[in-house]
């Protein structure tokens, strides 16, 4: 999840970048997002919106919406790390099991709009963790109950010929130091350690914890230093046709690092794109 201040200025972006992007939607209590869907999971650029009416957190309930507002209040990013479910018992039995935080049940409805142009219920249930090492970065698995509602192959046919999201990336400066949490929220038994960090293995792709110094030289990105904790820093991405691709990353001052292109984060709301 990419937490923005104008949703219109960096969707517009994602789309100069090659992308197809979903038509602005509103959640019930006020933030407003538009989704770039790909293969199995998605991104969502989400800000909050005019009139918006956040509820606060409290013990044992996480907002949703006030989480994104404070975290926007040191800038643009990804503000939450999102697993995909199939049930939300299971998952809070999965976070109870593994001494994970829990916070109260939460589900809500919207109305989505097909690329045809018609109108189409969706609805989630989220449920919230967090990573005591981590209070700047939120955590959460979502239950989607009409997914043929929501995933649409239009929207998942990017100009750019991007597919997949391969790898996620964090920042940490002891990447050790969260390689448990993310395990038990991920629901992977191990972990691959190294010198330059972290690495889960996902049905997806995989998940990367990278100490500051290690993503510099894998990626030749400056990392980000402002919060405490997990750094939510990179997104990897597959193209069908990288020359495609390229196209694109150039107009958005793309450059080429060893075998991928890079977009730094100045340009993306936050967070750095490499594409292979």
């Amino acid at each position: 999840m990419l937490a923005v201040n104008s949703l219109q200025d960096a969707a517009g972006h994602w789309e100069q970048l090659g992308f197809k992007v979903t038509p602005t939607a509103r959640h019930p209590w006020g933030t407003e997002n538009r989704l770039v869907q790909l293969n199995g999971n998605f991104l969502e650029v989400l800000a909050i919106g005019e009139g918006a009416e956040l509820t606060e957190p409290s013990e044992g309930v996480f907002s949703f919406g006030a989480f994104n507002r404070d975290f926007l209040l040191k800038g643009e990013g990804a503000s939450m790390f999102v697993m995909d479910s199939t049930s939300a018992a299971q998952d809070r039995t999965a976070y109870n099991a593994a001494g994970l935080a829990e916070y109260a049940p939460f589900s809500f409805e919207r109305i989505a709009v097909t690329p045809e142009g018609e109108e189409r219920q969706v609805a989630f249930d989220l449920t919230f963790t967090t990573d005591p090492l981590s209070a700047e970065m939120g955590f959460f698995t979502c239950h989607n109950k009409f997914p043929e509602n929501f995933w649409k192959a239009d929207y998942q046919l990017h100009p750019n010929t991007v597919r997949d999201l391969t790898e996620v990336v964090f920042v940490a400066d002891d990447p050790a130091d969260h390689h448990e949490f993310l395990k038990a929220f991920i629901g992977e038994r191990t972990a691959r350690l190294s010198s330059l960090g972290v690495e889960i293995e996902t049905a997806r792709g995989s998940v990367k914890v990278l100490s500051p110094s290690a993503y510099e030289s894998l990626y030749g990105v400056k990392a980000p230093a402002d919060r405490k904790g997990l750094k939510l820093a990179g997104l990897g991405l597959a193209a069908e046709d990288l020359e495609s691709f390229a196209t694109y990353a150039k107009a958005l001052g793309g450059r080429k690092q060893g075998d991928f292109w890079v977009i730094g984060p100045e340009r993306m709301a936050g967070v750095a794109v490499f594409c292979s």
